[in-house]
């Protein structure tokens, strides 16, 4: 599915859609991630990866 199509299913814009796929976002709604998941049939630990912040320790 290209990013234009899911934008256009779950609501938001295609910008934001390339911005969530390249990880230049500090966060992400669960409304929004759940609205991933349904059109995409996955669940959220498919789209997420835990990468630590250096800056934390």
């Amino acid at each position: 599915m290209r990013s234009k199509e899911l934008a256009e299913r779950i609501g938001i814009t295609e910008q934001n859609v390339s911005l969530l796929k390249s990880g230049k976002v500090r966060g992400v709604r669960f409304e929004t991630l759940e609205r991933i998941c349904r059109e995409l049939e996955c669940q959220p630990g498919d789209l997420l990866t835990f990468e630590p912040d250096d800056a934390a320790d």
